[in-house]
């Protein structure tokens, strides 16, 4: 099995709390602004979006008492990027020094992900990435699977996908693609053992 990667908590932590309980004195203000003007619906058209300033400046425009937040979605992103998750950016490494092929599949601005990039040197060891801003297409899209099968050049059934996202683990699942869903409880070296793809 070749393991291909979802990066956003599996293999570095994100969440926009992170900033924003920073600029928040009000939890329950926070939870509200991120359940409407930043909620995972707009964040997901950000990470396909051609010009990612001006998907957040049209957003802000649309949500007047919160426009100076979500305009920080642009100005202080890198502050949503939490560390790495250490012990699954060592499994990655393992793979690689084991000589088997390491793949990508994320969402991404391609901004953003250049960001993370310089931040998180590993992010440039896999042998090929799929990044949503990169492509024009989004998790859990079908197409952006397509694109990695036809990237790595590989059958789905010989691909095993990680992410922390249950609807993208039902998509890889349903194109033939078996999948772990990543949570913190999870023991990834175990599960890789176990499904053949960690020696």
């Amino acid at each position: 099995m070749i393991v291909v990667f979802d990066i956003g908590n599996v293999l570095v932590r994100w969440n926009p709390r992170y900033l924003y309980r920073k600029v928040f004195d009000d939890e329950e203000r926070m939870e509200r602004f991120l359940s409407t003007a930043l909620g995972m619906d707009f964040v997901s058209h950000t990470d396909v979006a051609e010009d990612f300033a001006a998907a957040v400046a049209a957003r802000a425009k649309s949500f007047p008492e919160f426009a100076k937040e979500i305009r920080m979605f642009h100005e202080r992103w890198i502050e949503t990027l939490g560390e790495p998750i250490e012990e699954n950016v060592a499994l990655l490494r393992r793979l690689r020094a084991s000589g088997k092929p390491v793949y990508a599949l994320s969402n991404f601005a391609h901004e953003t992900f250049a960001l993370a990039e310089r931040k998180h040197d590993f992010l440039s060891e896999f042998d090929d990435r799929v990044i949503s801003g990169h492509v024009g297409l989004v998790k859990p899209d079908a197409g952006i699977y397509e694109i990695l099968f036809k990237r790595a050049g590989r059958q789905p059934s010989e691909l095993l996908f990680i992410d922390d996202s249950p609807p993208n683990v039902r998509a890889s699942e349903s194109l033939g693609m078996p999948a772990i869903h990543f949570t913190s409880g999870v023991n990834l070296e175990k599960e890789l053992v176990a499904r053949g793809a960690l020696p």
